[in-house]
């Protein structure tokens, strides 16, 4: 297949970010990325348009570094509390995923942008207690958030059984489902 060597302008998900130089295909670059500006053709005069570029990109990544460390202190003082659904016996009926931890975090920090996939939830919690989930928010940063589980039905305690009081002698106890003799 022929292929172009290109400058991106902008964060490309999956190729690279502004001021690289990327191959890729000669239709995917002709049809897609120069007409919507988000790369140049690689001549010598891009070429020397990339030290723009270069200081855009360290601009950029210094302030998403910032908001990411500002977010991270925000996340690591929360403590969240959510409730599972349980049985009497305690055992759960659901549990919590990273869909819920991103509803929860979005109502306590509203204006933050949290993906569901910054949460690395090894697995969905299905047990009640204190329980630590990391957060990506960038290649380096990661808070702690932690989420206090608990039941929405507190399990009832055991039932003690209670001492009936012993049939008087002499009496008889007849059940009232005992047949009677005629």
């Amino acid at each position: 297949m022929p292929t172009s060597e290109v400058i991106l302008t902008e964060n490309i998900r999956g190729l690279g970010a502004e001021a690289d130089i990327v191959k890729v295909k000669r239709g995917f670059a002709r049809n897609f990325l120069l007409p919507q500006g988000k790369a140049y053709e690689v001549t010598p005069v891009t070429l020397r348009r990339i030290n723009q570029l270069k200081a855009k990109r360290a601009e950029r990544e210094g302030q998403e570094r910032n908001a990411a460390e500002e977010l991270m202190r925000r996340i690591n003082k929360l403590n969240l509390q959510l409730t599972l659904e349980t049985g009497t016996t305690g055992k759960a009926f659901g549990s919590i995923s990273t869909r819920d931890l991103e509803e929860a975090l979005k109502k306590e920090l509203p204006n933050a942008e949290i993906d569901r996939h910054a949460i690395q939830l090894e697995k969905p919690i299905k047990e009640t207690g204190l329980h630590e989930v990391p957060v990506k928010l960038y290649t380096d940063v990661t808070a702690t958030l932690k989420v206090n589980v608990k039941s929405a039905t507190e399990p009832a305690p055991a039932p003690e059984a209670e001492a009936a009081p012993a049939p008087e002698e002499g009496k008889k106890t007849v059940s009232k489902y005992a047949k009677k003799k005629s």
